[in-house]
């Protein structure tokens, strides 16, 4: 295995390992389930209840994972960072979000009894790897609302690859409405996906993209600000 397999097949190991507990992947990994897959540094779970909370803690300490930024999971503090070392200065990371998770740039709290309420188990699949497990994950309109709300470069990336599955705009556009701006973070993403980089940029990570699948996602954002 090339370095990338190497980590995101200990990514799929360590979920396997905690599946019997009670958590939802976000993040990179849960974008895998719904569109072409990408590489993700690190493994987004968010969990709510504290007997699951400290079994994960327990369980990602026990096979070799290491607290980060004074994570203290055990205590049930809202976040904590576990890194692995899988050799020749090459780790694998695991971020625990507990009862919320918070976007640092805009300061919007997302309880995880939302996240639980918004998800299902389904079938995660990995870039560089074959295995495929199941697993509960964010539900792909609750997804696009956390990246929009979050909005950094990555999030736009993934929104754009997500758009054309969307369900429910008006579910997605007063949620957020209800967090944050709208209207400022749709002006954001539209900005990013319509200007002269953006495809460039986004095939350098997924490859060539055809013309019409790329209208049509760029037609799908465009519509979560349509009137109707």
């Amino acid at each position: 295995m090339d370095p990338l397999q190497i980590r995101e097949n200990e990514v799929f190991e360590t979920l396997k390992k905690i599946r019997e507990l009670k958590f939802v992947v976000i993040g990179g990994y849960a974008v895998n389930a719904y569109t072409l897959p990408r590489f993700s540094v690190d493994c987004d779970i968010v969990v709510e209840d504290k007997i699951d909370t400290i079994g994960i803690h327990d369980a990602l300490l026990k096979i070799g994972y290491i607290e980060k930024e004074q994570a203290k999971i055990g205590y049930l503090a809202s976040f904590g960072r576990y890194e692995k070392d899988l050799g020749n200065s090459f780790k694998v990371s695991f971020d625990v979000l507990v009862k919320e998770v918070l976007d640092r740039q805009t300061g919007v709290s997302i309880s995880a009894e939302w996240v639980f309420k918004n998800s299902d188990v389904r079938t995660l699949k990995g870039k560089t790897i074959t295995d495929k497990l199941n697993v509960r994950i964010i539900n792909l309109d609750a997804l696009v609302i956390m990246k929009m709300i979050s909005c950094r470069p990555t999030d736009i990336r993934d929104i754009f690859m997500l758009a054309p599955n969307i369900n429910d705009r008006t579910f997605i556009k007063k949620e957020i409405a209800s967090k944050y701006n709208f209207e400022e973070r749709f002006k954001k993403v539209k900005e990013k996906v319509t200007s002269d980089k953006f495809r460039d940029g986004l095939q350098g990570i997924y490859g060539l993209i055809d013309s019409k699948i790329f209208e049509k996602s760029v037609d799908s954002i465009l519509a979560l600000n349509d009137e109707t």
